[in-house]
């Protein structure tokens, strides 16, 4: 079996982790109807955020390039517009 290559680390802060443990919990609740423990919530915010999160931050990065490419190719013609007419 082929291993997993390690993906860049993204860092929480403590105050970002409490934040979406309380989202993960409310989750369950409010989408199956169980509640899941602290451990539980703990194994899926480090799966996220080892594992997930930067896939999700690399496509941002990705989508970010090409919006700003996008707008240089736009700010050649933009500012020959600015140019007057000489005659």
């Amino acid at each position: 079996m082929r291993k997993r290559e390690n993906l860049m680390q993204i860092r929480l802060s403590d105050t970002q982790k409490k934040q979406l443990k309380a989202e993960i919990k409310a989750f369950y609740l409010d989408e199956r109807g169980e509640e899941i423990g602290m451990i539980e919530q703990m194994q899926l915010l480090e799966l996220f955020e080892q594992k997930m999160a930067p896939l999700i931050y690399n496509k941002a990065l990705e989508d970010a390039k090409k919006w700003f490419l996008q707008k240089m190719d736009y700010m050649e013609s933009d500012y020959y517009e600015l140019y007057k007419n000489e005659n």
